[in-house]
């Protein structure tokens, strides 16, 4: 499948953060996602397009992304590099109360390329937001995770459940869902033929 990426598309990577390696955390789905999001994110520095990076400050007490804990820091496969900006959130959307969107729309960015995890948390709300806010949005289905989780009625929901569900309910209205592969491919290509992506 062909794609059609605008030249400045802006890359998000959402709290990919080491607390994600946590031991509270349920059974987690994709544990190719960080090796695939690095991938986006060496494509997006070898062309030279945006890239920011999110991180969760949290406010809990006991939480394992509180600032000044070891797992606040980013993944050393995913840190950012030199020029690229760091967007610091304590919600789980990263356009709230954090100056992303002025961002994006003072580097004249309309599109954005969305990786990270959670992908039923963070992820949603941050691909959600984007959309709402007229940003053509591509969200990369294996560049992201899920987790088990359990139902009000008790019923356990695989990771894979959870993800598969979370992509169908974003996939259309608010963002085009995309795997990695194919996408790269296709960013690589038009770069390759000299054309804007």
């Amino acid at each position: 499948m062909s794609y059609k990426i605008a030249e400045n598309a802006a890359l998000i990577i959402v709290d990919f953060q080491k607390a994600i390696d946590d031991s509270r955390w349920e059974r987690r789905n994709n544990p190719d996602a960080e090796g695939n999001a690095a991938r986006l994110l060496e494509a997006w520095r070898a062309a030279g397009r945006p890239v920011l990076h999110v991180q969760h400050l949290s406010t809990e007490p006991d939480s394992p992304y509180r600032p000044a804990q070891p797992g606040c820091d980013f993944k050393d496969l995913l840190a950012p590099g030199p020029g690229e900006i760091v967007v610091q959130k304590r919600t789980n959307n990263a356009f709230i109360d954090t100056g992303l969107e002025a961002t994006l729309r003072g580097f004249g960015i309309g599109e954005v390329v969305i990786a990270g995890v959670l992908l039923h948390n963070s992820v949603d709300a941050t691909v959600r937001m984007a959309g709402n806010l007229g940003f053509r949005t591509w969200l990369v289905e294996d560049a992201t995770a899920s987790i088990d989780l359990t139902d009000l009625d008790g019923r356990l929901w695989s990771a894979e459940d959870v993800h598969a569900l979370s992509l169908a309910q974003l996939n259309g209205e608010y963002a085009s869902v995309v795997r990695t592969e194919p996408f790269l491919a296709a960013l690589q290509t038009l770069v390759a033929d000299g054309a804007p992506a």
